[in-house]
């Protein structure tokens, strides 16, 4: 290799080693464009419904999320806290009693085995031989794993002027995409800027219907998860219909996280309304998987469950638990980058010559 091929790799390695200590705020910058690719989805239809200029629409659009924002606030979060803080104190408790079941469920078992001779299976016994302090360590490690979920930033400081940065960056992306995008564009060579620009528009479109498809799947599921947990006399509704909902933009990880929560409550109440609210979420997500998303996302990019399942492990490890709520945002941006500019620009260039010769 000539000295300036040298002077290349070595410019491009020390480029991908800025950008890998760079990580965490090029996420934060592609948080803001999800932010912004939402808003711009609402201005757009303001702008089609009212005929309104882009910043009249913006504004008109940010005012309208304002009043939903402060009447959720005043209907649903009340509420939605005093039941979830009355949800964590029962853990422990279902926590304790699941242990003490499954000690119960041993004993008998080994009773119908061997006998009275029960020192067959007392190794495995002993295991659960105290369920109450086990529950209050299972429950310990729980409430310690929601804080370290929900405090991911670090400390509330430094976790409200990262909110605060992607909210101004995707507001000042809303207000002028198309000049945003024009100098994305320049940093493409000349010949290759009009392909590239309609490779990111196909990317502004699957995330727009991405977000309305999960907006409008997740009201679903909330709404499903309350009207179920009514009907079998499940306490804190709300917060577990919430919860549920909020929970079903992480896909895999999310609905089962949002099942335990009504199961410990459903366990305290009665042993059997614990597998009644099982296969009532199962019933849920199956209509979410099947019947749903297919209905509000038939144009949207369809991503494989094995390709989002690898998705969320790769983004999560990079990343941390802020990669895990952007693994499917991502997942779908790098899915139409792919297809546009690896498969249709040279992949199938590269058959269709393989195959004239």
């Amino acid at each position: 290799m000539k000295f300036g091929q040298w002077l290349g790799l070595i410019g491009l390695a020390a480029a991908l080693l800025l950008l890998w200590s760079l990580r965490h705020a090029v996420l934060l910058i592609f948080a803001a464009v999800v932010l912004a690719m939402a808003l711009c989805t609402l201005v757009g239809a303001v702008r089609r419904q009212f005929g309104l200029p882009r910043l009249a629409a913006l504004l008109l659009s940010l005012l309208g999320l304002a009043v939903v924002l402060a009447v959720a606030g005043a209907v649903i979060v009340p509420p939605f806290v005093d039941q979830f803080s009355q949800l964590i104190e029962k853990l422990p408790k279902a926590a304790s009693l699941l242990l003490s079941l499954l000690h119960q469920g041993l004993q008998r078992a080994t009773g119908m085995i061997y006998g009275n001779a029960d020192a067959s299976l007392g190794w495995l016994s002993d295991s659960f031989s105290a369920p109450a302090e086990a529950g209050s360590g299972l429950a310990n490690g729980l409430g310690g794993g929601l804080l370290k979920l929900l405090g991911f930033a670090g400390n509330v400081g430094t976790a409200l002027v990262q909110t605060l940065f992607v909210v101004a960056v995707a507001l000042m992306v809303a207000a002028q995409p198309e000049a945003y995008r024009d100098v994305l564009l320049l940093l493409a060579p000349s010949f290759y800027r009009r392909r590239l620009r309609q490779a990111l528009l196909h990317c502004g479109d699957a995330l727009s219907a991405w977000m309305v498809g999960v907006l409008i799947s997740s009201i679903c599921v909330g709404t499903l998860a309350a009207i179920g947990l009514s009907l079998l006399g499940v306490k804190l509704v709300a917060a577990n219909a919430v919860l549920a909902g909020l929970l079903n933009v992480i896909p895999n990880v999310g609905p089962t996280l949002s099942t335990l929560f009504p199961m410990s409550v459903a366990l305290l109440e009665e042993p059997w309304k614990a597998l009644a609210v099982l296969v009532l979420y199962v019933v849920v997500q199956s209509l979410e998987s099947y019947v749903i998303t297919p209905s509000v996302m038939h144009h949207q990019l369809r991503l494989l469950p094995g390709f989002t399942l690898m998705a969320q492990l790769l983004f999560t490890v990079v990343f941390g638990p802020l990669g895990l709520l952007l693994a499917l945002p991502l997942a779908v941006c790098l899915q139409v980058l792919i297809r546009e500019l690896l498969i249709h620009d040279i992949l199938d260039p590269w058959k269709l010559q393989w195959r004239g010769r």
